[in-house]
């Protein structure tokens, strides 16, 4: 049951990648201060759980997701299930960053430990699925996928680690190809009942840093599956068969490659353009300090580089945030002098930056 994809580099994919490696190469030599680096990592990493979570169906907003990493424990009542996907998910990303050495191997044991952190919380590792399970469209009921039967899980897992493995230390296939042909094939074998896409979203991000695709930990690809979900499970959906013996294992996967390298690509143009916002931010020599605002306060930073003034919709949409949850922090950052009210009436309120941190968007940061 040897791993061996099916994918030819067309000239739209060979353009993709092209795109990708000038993005890659243009932020690898960014000369940005590390306190930035520090905050876009730690907004990347809200970012992934928030979306990689609400893609499985989790309730909980990106508000409510800073909360947890903050360490707000039981404080949305109802949704204690939503606070526990949370909270594993923030235990496996630190789980994998232990993982980037790209002397240490992907093994099985791993990937078990992966999942087990997703689905538990703990690192005791997740026995492969002992019978079969079906993926069904939630609303007629439809068989979508027939995964292959639990006999052949192991084997394929093992070709899987294999490949990976191999693929890391020749590297004769492009990495972000590498990456997303290991996505695919561990959403194919759908080696357990619940948490496979979570654990390919994961496994896609250690392979992409163990292969010098990290860059610096401060982009999320999950964002752009959430916000193109119906299209993330068509690109999944291969094969005019729903069963994987009849369609899936030797399936053509150029299209499928197609729209995550679209994605890969698009995800870091946005990176770029991120942090060339802040590649003059380099000199230590200012009183302030990113480290003294939260990943919120610090997105905002750009928008308000961008403009002086903007309205609490302007703020939701920059951040992705409902009006609702925006405003439940104006409060709050007015009384700790981060923003100030500039136009007061209620229909055309605006906020514009406190002072110093007006001055301080013109200046370097610390």
């Amino acid at each position: 049951m040897e791993f061996n994809p099916n994918f030819t580099i067309s000239p739209e994919l060979a353009g993709l990648l092209l795109e990708i490696g000038r993005h890659k190469e243009a932020i690898d030599v960014l000369p940005v201060n590390p306190n930035v680096i520090t905050s876009l990592r730690e907004t990347a990493r809200l970012v992934s759980t928030h979306y990689s979570t609400q893609i499985e169906g989790n309730n909980l907003d990106a508000s409510e997701v800073e909360k947890l990493a903050q360490g707000n424990v039981g404080g949305f009542p109802g949704k204690e299930r939503d606070e526990r996907e949370v909270k594993n998910y923030f235990k496996a990303l630190a789980y994998i960053e232990t993982q980037f050495s790209p002397d240490t191997k992907i093994t099985e044991k791993r990937i078990q430990e992966i999942h087990s952190l997703v689905l538990k919380g703990t690192k005791s590792g997740t026995p492969y699925r002992e019978g079969q399970n079906v993926i069904r469209d939630g609303r007629s009921g439809g068989i979508v996928y027939m995964p292959p039967e639990a006999k052949d899980v192991g084997p394929l897992m093992k070709s899987l680690c294999k490949w990976m493995n191999d693929q890391i230390k020749d590297q004769l296939i492009p990495v972000p190809i590498v990456a997303r042909l290991a996505h695919y094939q561990f959403a194919t074998i759908h080696p357990y009942y619940d948490g496979n896409g979570r654990t390919a979203r994961l496994l896609t991000t250690l392979l992409l840093h163990k292969m010098g695709y990290g860059l610096k930990g401060i982009y999320s690809l999950e964002e752009y599956y959430a916000k193109n979900l119906q299209d993330y499970y068509e690109a999944l959906n291969i094969g005019d068969n729903h069963n994987y013996y009849m369609a899936r294992e030797k399936a053509e996967l150029s299209p499928f490659l197609n729209y995550f390298l679209s994605g890969m690509a698009r995800s870091f143009k946005s990176v770029r353009k991120e942090i060339e916002k802040w590649k003059d931010l380099t000199q230590p020599n200012q009183q302030l300090s990113l480290r003294d605002l939260r990943p919120i306060q610090r997105q905002l930073l750009s928008l308000f580089k961008k403009s002086k003034e903007v309205s609490l919709q302007e703020m939701a949409d920059h951040l992705g945030m409902s009006s609702r949850s925006i405003y439940r922090y104006i409060s709050l950052w007015i009384e700790s002098d981060f923003i100030q009210i500039i136009n007061p009436s209620k229909k055309g309120r605006t906020y514009g930056l406190c002072d110093q941190w007006e001055n301080a968007v013109k200046e370097p940061l610390i």
